[in-house]
């Protein structure tokens, strides 16, 4: 579920009203018995470790239940049932006060569970008649975010890779649609790269990334792949939840390939833009991998002249001035113009950074000029010498 977006604060909003209606603090999970939210209206010896049962404790401090509180809980019937079901105390399972689960449905189809510890003389049926109402209303919710996380995949890829005009408003129009409300919230768009695999089913599902709505593979290169993800924010401002799926989709892909880095394209509210977030993104997955310093997680506002260098064609973007100087044979006398450009042509900078003699640094930049036929002095032949070294890590 998105932890960090504005679905999260609606579960929540949601819960703390069954939380005033019945009294008592609720908690809500998925079908799966995760915990989505727990209510904050609690009394003041709920947090007393004597009030909370272990398998509650358990709920919320590690945000799910074992298979066999799940197996006990479900043999009461609730994924059946259509109305609050009471469960007793059973101190030999680890439950040691009552329950009331209020099944949270949609459509039929039983969706999570609202919880709440059942204390005498309990919550009258007027009051349990508008808990439902509520869960209810939290189970639209959860149909709402597993048909977008479950359809986005074909209409996000669409809008990355069609071809602009009509075929690129077509796409946006169609992930318009799919997403509904969400369509008109401020989004980014996040690239991982290389990614591993080009196994749609190897890619993780949307619904375990914060504020995820959408992920698809993408080409990289010629051979690679990489992938894109959508995700919504509150504000420009702030990009915890994509910078939170960047480092947990890192974390996915493994080491074992080789580095993998993300990028982070600046936030768009409008959907029509995405395909240029991509673009940004991709390229400051590029940066990240060429410029270890700027990664592993690079912002396309963060990546400086890197912003121009990965714009080019591939083909242009090395001038044969440098030919020489970038051969394996000069790799040194590369780095070491490449950081003096770096510290703005400073040669005490320079030498302490690269600990070398000042007459050493002034030995390496002459044999520099002579294999590129630049003039150091020169403020032109410098930006050239600098956005070549530049482009050349790309």
């Amino acid at each position: 579920m998105r932890e960090n977006g504005g679905v999260k604060g609606d579960y929540q909003e949601l819960v703390d009203e069954i939380s005033a209606l019945l009294g008592a603090p609720a908690t809500l999970e998925n079908r799966d018995f995760r915990l989505i939210a727990f209510g904050q209206q609690v009394s003041a010896d709920e947090y007393d470790e004597a009030a909370l049962d272990p398998v509650r404790t358990r709920s919320i401090l590690t945000r799910s239940s074992t298979p066999a509180v799940r197996a006990w809980f479900e043999g009461f019937g609730i994924a059946r049932a259509t109305e609050p079901v009471r469960i007793p105390a059973t101190p030999e399972a680890g439950v040691y006060r009552g329950r009331i689960c209020l099944p949270v449905r949609h459509r039929g189809f039983v969706l999570g569970y609202v919880w709440l510890l059942d204390d005498e003389p309990g919550p009258a049926q007027e009051q349990l008649d508008a808990a439902m109402e509520v869960a209810g209303r939290i189970g639209a919710l959860l149909a709402d975010e597993a048909q977008a996380g479950a359809d986005l995949t074909r209409e996000f890829h669409s809008v990355l890779t069609a071809e602009r005009g009509w075929q690129r408003d077509m796409a946006v129009a169609a992930l318009r649609t799919a997403l509904g409300t969400r369509a008109d919230g401020l989004h980014a768009v996040v690239c991982v790269a290389p990614w591993p695999s080009a196994d749609p089913d190897d890619a993780p599902s949307v619904r375990t990334l914060p504020a995820a709505d959408a992920l698809c593979t993408v080409p990289w290169g010629t051979t690679g792949q990489c992938l894109a993800l959508l995700v919504r924010l509150r504000s420009s401002e702030v990009l915890t939840p994509a910078l939170t799926a960047a480092e947990k989709l890192r974390s996915r892909a493994g080491a074992g390939a080789g580095p993998v880095a993300a990028g982070i394209g600046a936030p768009r509210t409008d959907l029509a833009e995405l395909a240029t977030s991509w673009h940004e993104a991709r390229a400051a997955a590029r940066t990240a991998l060429a410029n270890p310093r700027l990664g592993p997680d690079a912002q396309w506002s963060a990546i400086g002249p890197y912003r121009l260098l990965t714009a080019l064609p591939a083909d242009s973007a090395h001038d044969p001035t440098l030919t020489a100087l970038l051969s394996p044979a000069h790799r040194q006398l590369a780095h070491t113009a490449e950081v003096f450009l770096d510290c703005a042509g400073q040669a005490g900078r320079t030498a302490a950074a690269l600990g070398i003699h000042r007459q050493t640094l002034y030995y390496r930049l002459s044999r520099v000029e002579q294999l590129t036929g630049l003039d150091l002095d020169e403020g032109e032949d410098r930006l050239l010498l600098h956005m070549g070294l530049k482009a050349a890590r790309l």
